[in-house]
């Protein structure tokens, strides 16, 4: 599971299989740091920003391929 900014490249190059995958253990994350950051043990907030805007940039490429019949 990444820590830093996936790039749309990145994204494309994997298969809908491990994007799907991703996008449940990026979900899964969030909800683990929502938790942390309700309960005052959040070390990186930024942490936070980035894996809602990982799952978002998941999301759009799978609804572009959508959109173009690819998947």
């Amino acid at each position: 599971m990444p820590k830093f900014k996936l790039r749309p490249e990145e994204i494309r190059k994997m298969s809908t299989e491990e994007r799907v995958k991703l996008l449940e253990e990026l979900r899964g994350k969030l909800v683990e740091l929502r938790y942390k950051a309700r309960v005052g043990l959040l070390e990186n907030p930024g942490e936070l920003r980035e894996t809602r805007r990982n799952i978002a940039r998941i999301l759009t490429i799978i609804n572009e391929e959508q959109r173009r019949g690819k998947a």
